[in-house]
């Protein structure tokens, strides 16, 4: 495959822009800077070159927390917090849970990549990311129930595929 084209980069955006998203929501805690921070994760990849099979969840999630925190050590520059405790506390953080989701969605990856790609997005946004039916719903547009009905496929998927 070659570079990532303007229709690759939509199917990116869908994909990964949520995840993205709520990272740059965390770790900079103001809605306009997350929106800018989003932004700036896409251009990065866009800038790099990247091959679109090169392209995967971890590498958007890696991004996303490096270009905050260069936006957090910008700050500090202007506004004076020890950028250096948030640094070490995010690395912390980083080192040992977010590896964890990474990893995880990565296997989730493995795993559906004969299946419907929402399963695979409902599956990361719930059962990785932590977030509650109706938010899945609202991140996937669909119903709470129809959600909760791909959840119950995927438990019985899942639980056919461990026997």
């Amino acid at each position: 495959m070659g570079n990532i084209t303007n229709h690759d980069f939509g199917e990116l955006y869908q994909k990964y822009g949520p995840m993205v998203l709520r990272r740059c929501r965390f770790m900079l805690h103001d809605e306009d800077l997350a929106l800018d921070a989003m932004q700036d994760v896409f251009v990065k990849i866009i800038e790099n070159n990247c091959k679109i099979k090169d392209v995967c969840s971890s590498l958007f999630y890696v991004t996303a927390t490096r270009v905050c925190l260069n936006i957090i050590r910008v700050n500090k520059i202007r506004t004076g917090p020890d950028f250096d405790e948030i640094s070490k506390m995010m690395a912390d953080g980083f080192s040992e849970i977010e590896v964890e989701k990474i990893e995880a969605r990565d296997v989730l990856d493995n795993i559906f990549s004969g299946r419907d790609e929402k399963d695979s997005m409902i599956a990361t946004l719930h059962f990785v990311d932590g977030l509650t039916l109706e938010e899945t719903a609202e991140q996937v547009g669909m119903s709470v129930s129809g959600v909760r009905k791909r959840i119950s496929e995927l438990k019985k998927y899942f639980a056919s595929c461990v026997k």
